[in-house]
């Protein structure tokens, strides 16, 4: 997993991401958006509001500082990995089929709009094929038309992977483009010659095709969300002339509202001026208030929050695009002038513990969920560092999406119950102490985290043994080895969109994750056919609400089987000066500030 200290701590790394979507899409797996069931109710889990509480500013002008220690890893639509580049990205410059609305309630951010397309597609009856058709209106930073053609070949590069790579590749997985028996796309993206070039490049018609300004996928197989994945940049058109190939990491070719002043520079960062182009008639999403926006990387987040929180000639326009630190969050919350300049969001991600059903210790389902049962959230998230970095959950499925939940199918509780699980132990025919052999990634903060689970664990009758592994963490419990070395392991996940088929398939589809090779994304080599049905089958519903009830169903029995257990959903708190307005944060594109909506005080 990748992680930089200014970001939110997520599973960022593309052949991880890629890995498990493709896997999960190859099956049909794909549906709506879901949610996190969080355990709420503490005393000292006190919240910060969703939007700072300051007036709204609705007028254009002015310039907006946009700081953070990055460093942007690339500003190619079909590159970006990153979720807070891909958030910046398309509320700045970057416009897809679809896209999902700001909100200042969080619970209305999941509401999914057309954004280059004037309505959210139209899928055939068995969800195979969607069309969308684009607004009037849309154009290029130099004057030019977006033009369905421009949205085909975008896509068209993701098939290019020794050229284009980082990104998400699931237009391979759902297309309906052939496979060599190795597995690999016959179609090998726009730069590809030779002799089997042109057979590929025929089947990427047949598979995505232009008429007027209606653009149409053909998938190969039956996926209910696909309005919701080409919100991705993945799937943002690229004009042809533009395109600078294995050289583009850093080309910006915008068709929203700012485009770039000046070649982007790694590691200090670049300028956003307004496209004269872009009509805010043909967007919907973004209101575009700043006239610039500055955006500089390279500064350590101390620094950033510490020169926005003292609120300088420099900084009253100024915003933080990572989280303050641990230790200044305490401050900003003390504070109440600082509090009213900052926002707090959950990120989507969640940490979790995955019992190895290959172990003695958890063959048994009773066994499973007397860990659940004996697991204390609060302590957990209070060694995180309290209310502004997490909340305590016992799902998978963030708060945010149209799937959460309030289930809690062994009532597991946010401080633990370690008479109840000693009884579970009872019935799991383990006897006292039970050996626990617990692996989980090392931090200072996670050493702390890990370390406030054992007491709880020790009372109710398990005698824990805790192992911190610092290098190739996910590769490592991902190897077949791990299964005999340990009874826990230690993970973290979040959704590529807002749809729960983008975490409980890619985690505990068995068909698509156990093989000779390793448990894939399903650490704990959980396997249950009756899930794996019921995966599928949630797939092909076709109407949204009722299938993000199904993922809610299925998450809870995943619970109740001691599948996972859910630890804390990560939050972020961001500050800003004196002179931005309408601060708030997008839990659905990753907790992140939200940039679609920001203003400057003039």
């Amino acid at each position: 997993m990748n992680t930089r200290s200014s970001r939110h701590q997520s599973r960022r790394q593309p052949s991880h991401r890629v890995w498990a979507m493709l896997a999960a899409l190859v099956v049909l797996l794909v549906s709506g958006m879901a949610g996190c069931s969080l355990i709420g109710g503490d005393g000292d889990a006190a919240e910060t509001p969703q939007v700072a509480a300051r007036d709204r500013v609705d007028e254009r002008g002015g310039t907006l500082k946009a700081l953070s220690l990055g460093p942007v890893l690339s500003w190619d639509p079909q590159r970006i990995s990153a979720r807070d580049d891909a958030a910046f990205a398309g509320r700045i410059f970057l416009r897809t089929l679809t896209a999902y609305q700001p909100s200042t309630d969080p619970r209305n951010q999941s509401r999914l709009v057309g954004d280059l397309a004037t309505d959210t597609g139209t899928p055939n009856k068995e969800l195979t094929s969607w069309s969308f058709t684009l607004r009037d209106g849309i154009a290029w930073e130099d004057g030019s038309p977006v033009t369905c053609e421009d949205v085909k070949y975008g896509i068209s590069r993701t098939f290019a992977t020794t050229v284009i790579t980082g990104g998400s590749t699931d237009a391979l997985a759902v297309l309906a483009v052939p496979k060599q028996p190795n597995g690999a796309s016959i179609y090998g993206g726009p730069y590809a010659t030779g002799p089997a070039a042109a057979a590929g490049a025929a089947a990427y018609d047949k598979a995505v095709a232009c008429r007027g300004a209606t653009i149409t996928f053909t998938l190969s197989a039956p996926v209910g969300d696909f309005n919701e994945m080409v919100s991705q940049p993945a799937f943002a058109p690229v004009k042809k002339s533009a395109d600078k190939g294995k050289d583009g990491t850093y080309v910006a070719f915008s068709s929203g509202p700012y485009k770039l002043a000046a070649p982007w520079r790694a590691s200090t960062g670049g300028s956003w001026e307004r496209n004269p182009h872009w009509k805010a008639s043909t967007d919907e999403v973004r209101r575009a208030y700043p006239d610039r926006i500055e955006h500089q990387e390279g500064i350590e987040t101390q620094t950033v929050a510490q020169q926005i929180m003292a609120d300088g000639d420099g900084a009253r326009n100024a915003v933080s695009l990572g989280p303050a630190p641990q230790a200044i969050q305490q401050h900003i919350v003390s504070v109440d002038a600082l509090t009213e300049r900052s926002v707090t969001a959950g990120t989507g991600l969640v940490d979790y513990l995955v019992p190895n059903v290959k172990s003695q210790v958890f063959a048994k389902p009773e066994a499973r969920q007397a860990l659940a049962v004996a697991t204390n959230r609060q302590a957990y998230v209070t060694a995180l560092g309290g209310a502004t970095t997490g909340r305590p959950t016992t799902t998978l499925i963030p708060e945010s999406l149209p799937a959460h939940h309030q289930e809690d199918p062994i009532a597991a509780g946010p401080r633990g119950d370690a008479d109840r699980a000693k009884v579970l132990l009872g019935k799991a025919g383990l006897t006292l102490p039970v050996p626990l052999r617990v692996v989980y990634r090392s931090s200072p903060v996670a050493d702390k985290a890990m370390a406030a689970l054992v007491a709880g664990w020790t009372e109710a009758g398990f005698a824990p043994t805790l192992t911190p592994l610092k290098d190739d963490y996910f590769a490592t419990i991902g190897a077949p080895a791990a299964a005999s070395s340990y009874d826990v392991f230690w993970s973290n996940w979040s959704p590529a969109w807002a749809s729960a088929s983008t975490i409980l398939p890619a985690l505990f589809d068995s068909s698509i994750n156990l093989t000779p090779a390793g448990p894939g994304r399903d650490y704990g080599s959980f396997a249950d056919a009756t899930v794996n049905a019921e995966i599928q089958n949630i797939g092909r519903i076709g109407d949204r609400a009722k299938r993000e009830q199904a993922w809610a169903a299925l998450d809870a029995t995943l619970q109740g089987q001691g599948a996972y257990i859910g630890l804390a959903e990560r939050r972020a708190l961001y500050i800003a000066g004196s002179d931005v307005r309408n601060l708030s944060a997008n839990e659905v594109i990753g907790g992140v500030v939200e940039l679609a909506d920001i203003a400057v005080r003039q």
